[in-house]
């Protein structure tokens, strides 16, 4: 009972933050909320005890939804008042003129470059300070020419249009809206401006240690730059260290006809390749300290990128899959899995619906930890050599997780996705191993470091060429206009009674 007590605690949480996220009643109506779950409680424990246990469970079950769906809902208040309570909204629309921080890494677009600035000062309309009190606050995002490059801690003067974003359609043909303007609230972001005016004042003013961590990072992909030609190098950059780098349009669009745009940023599954990879090397070690090592492996590896919360979160899902292989015990460690997503919703509660790394990130690792055990035995007619039968197991696993998903948010159904990523995953740990060195070598010498470059470009030229060969086929992707969200929550639903059936008929429970 206590283990359902656990996930009717996050259910609530979460069911309280999904609530909020499409209306809001103010923060009375999540104290309300509260309210009525407390006292419910109350009753319940001045009349538990005597025969009517079950109705007592069901009124104890009420009680403890409500109180913690008002808890989400505060949650999500608190964030959303903290963050938006601004008076930047009173400037929209005018010409500002103001000195700012850029506060995160770059975003390098096929045609400009996003950056993520904060106000340093109060801004002034054409030259004029307005009088307003209060703090700046919030972060805005500007898009930039590819050049001058500006860096992250970098100080900029900037002259535009201050204007809040909009949403957008996803596809030409007037698909499903995506809502801009939550996903970058959930970063803490509510202005834009496009294309202002901007001159660099001074670097070096934002954190040391991620100044650094960025520093390393840029290096590390100007030196594979040096050796790899485009579109190789993105890519490469992108397995690697999770560069903010474009594929292009085009190319971009080909990995998500595929099925294979998860390799394209950095992944819990890349993450979890790392830590794969050294675990293997140090195959002569107990298991246990193999795995020790493997987490260190991944979270040194986090820290080389930068450490962003995207990544952070990646690695919790890697290190948790890794535990699931270790220990086999599905159960403890799906739990772990959602206590892990309730601490990332109490630090965060806009990424449960605004933030898709999140949700895919999530999902998929649920499929790797509670059904890649259940259908493995379904596969043993594939060779370990390679990690065929790995593979297709992990890729089935997360395929089935993340679909509904997909269909949700992007209307894309690929037929040839489980092929593709047979055919390319293999190569993965053995691209981003020559990739590492390619960059770390040229460091110290071109020439010593050459080899390795070839050898890169080899693997990154195949699994290019696969993709551009899967992609260009008239049945690579069937594009659903529309799949609602009642019937994503009807397959999930499906979903889990289905392994709740099956792991009580196996009597392994994976809850």
């Amino acid at each position: 009972m206590q283990k359902d007590f656990f996930y009717i605690v996050l259910l609530g949480f979460a069911g309280g933050i999904f609530l909020r996220s499409f209306f809001n009643f103010g923060i009375p109506f999540s104290l309300l909320f509260l309210f009525v779950g407390s006292t419910i409680f109350v009753f319940w424990y001045f009349k538990k005890g005597g025969d009517k246990k079950h109705e007592q469970e069901k009124i104890l079950i009420t009680g403890l939804l409500l109180f913690f769906m008002g808890m989400g809902m505060l949650r999500f208040d608190i964030d959303d008042f903290g963050k938006n309570n601004s008076i930047l909204g009173n400037l929209v629309g005018e010409k500002i003129v103001a000195t700012a921080l850029v506060v995160d890494e770059p975003d390098v677009r096929e045609t400009n470059t996003r950056l993520t600035i904060k106000f340093e000062d109060m801004p002034s309309i054409w030259g004029f300070n307005p009088q307003i009190e209060g703090g700046v606050g919030g972060k805005v995002i500007i898009t930039v020419n590819h050049y001058p490059q500006f860096s992250y801690g970098d100080e900029i003067n900037i002259t535009g249009i201050l204007q809040k974003p909009k949403n957008f359609n996803t596809d030409d043909d007037g698909g499903m809206e995506f809502d801009y303007v939550s996903y970058l609230a959930k970063d803490g972001i509510y202005y834009q401006m496009l294309n202002p005016t901007v001159t660099f004042i001074s670097d070096g003013n934002g954190n040391f240690i991620k100044e650094k961590l960025f520093a390393l990072k840029n290096s590390f992909i100007q030196q594979v730059r040096k050796l790899v030609p485009e579109p190789h190098s993105a890519l490469l950059g992108g397995l690697v260290v999770g560069a903010k780098e474009s594929l292009g349009k085009g190319l971009q669009e080909d990995f998500r006809k595929v099925g294979l745009i998860h390799i394209v940023v950095l992944s819990g599954y890349n993450l979890t390749i790392v830590a794969d990879s050294i675990m293997k090397i140090l195959v002569f070690l107990p298991s246990s300290f193999a795995m020790i090592f493997g987490a260190l492996g991944i979270i040194l590896f986090t820290l080389m990128t930068g450490a962003s919360a995207t990544i952070v979160r990646a690695s919790i899902m890697a290190l948790l899959v890794m535990l699931a292989r270790l220990t086999g015990r599905t159960n403890q460690v799906t739990r772990t899995l959602f206590l892990a997503g309730f601490l990332m919703l109490l630090h965060n509660p806009k990424i449960l619906v605004f933030d898709p790394s999140f949700q895919l990130s999530f999902m998929a690792t649920l499929g790797l930890i509670i059904l890649s055990p259940k259908i493995e035995k379904y596969f043993h007619f594939l060779p370990t050599k390679f990690q065929l039968r790995e593979l297709a197991v992990a890729t089935i696993s997360t395929q089935i997780f993340v679909l509904p998903l997909i269909l949700y948010m992007m209307g894309d159904f690929s037929i040839i996705a489980i092929v593709v990523n047979l055919l390319v995953l293999m190569f993965i740990p053995i691209t981003m191993l020559f990739g590492f060195f390619t960059g770390v070598l040229a460091f110290l010498s071109t020439a010593v470091a050459l080899p390795f470059a070839y050898i890169s470009y080899f693997l990154l030229s195949y699994e290019l060429k696969v993709v551009d060969i899967f992609s260009s086929l008239p049945f690579a992707s069937i594009h659903i206009p529309y799949f609602p969200f009642w019937l994503m929550v009807f397959v999930y639903a499906s979903y889990f009674i289905f392994l709740g059936f099956l792991s009580k008929k196996e009597k392994k429970p994976c809850f």
